[in-house]
């Protein structure tokens, strides 16, 4: 899922002054709980809560991973300005195939059209297809299906909820 150190090259894409890479837990600080507050309603965790969820989340492997977009030309006070996320669901069918559920993506309001989003996206498909899915899903609003099919998402069936 996450990384307490930058990961290997291979697994990190960088393009001028922004870094896409897993998250680390040095990101509380760069900004990724403002990011992620958003869109939807995100709490300011402590320094140990985020800890103890990073540590969480990290326990799950490859089967949960966060990608953040960071602006490195804002050093030493390196922003995140991209974040979104993989759940690898494992299945019966498919004789034990997976699918990739992506979460969470937002770009920073400052930030949007700059293509960082869709980068985001597209590296976690990658990481989908790596992985053995079978397929990648997504929930949206009807006001981003134009943004999804840009990633190369079509819309499939139809979103059912019950929130508590």
């Amino acid at each position: 899922m996450a990384s307490t150190s930058p990961e290997p090259v291979a697994a990190a894409e960088t393009d001028g002054s922004i870094l896409i890479r897993r998250l680390e837990i040095a990101d509380r600080e760069r900004g990724f709980l403002s990011l992620l507050a958003q869109l939807s309603s995100c709490p300011d965790l402590t320094a140990s809560e985020f800890a103890a969820c990073f540590a969480d989340l990290a326990a799950l492997g490859d089967d949960h991973v966060i990608l953040v977009a960071e602006d490195l030309s804002a050093a030493p006070d390196r922003r995140i300005l991209s974040t979104g996320c993989l759940f690898v669901e494992r299945k019966f069918l498919r004789g034990g195939g997976k699918v990739g559920h992506v979460e969470d993506v937002v770009v920073d309001a400052a930030a949007r059209g700059r293509g960082l989003g869709l980068r985001v996206v597209r590296r976690l498909v990658e990481i989908a297809k790596e992985a053995g899915c079978y397929k990648v899903i997504l929930d949206c609003t009807p006001e981003l299906r134009a943004y999804y099919a840009k990633c190369g998402f079509v819309e499939k069936g139809v979103q059912m909820a019950v929130y508590f």
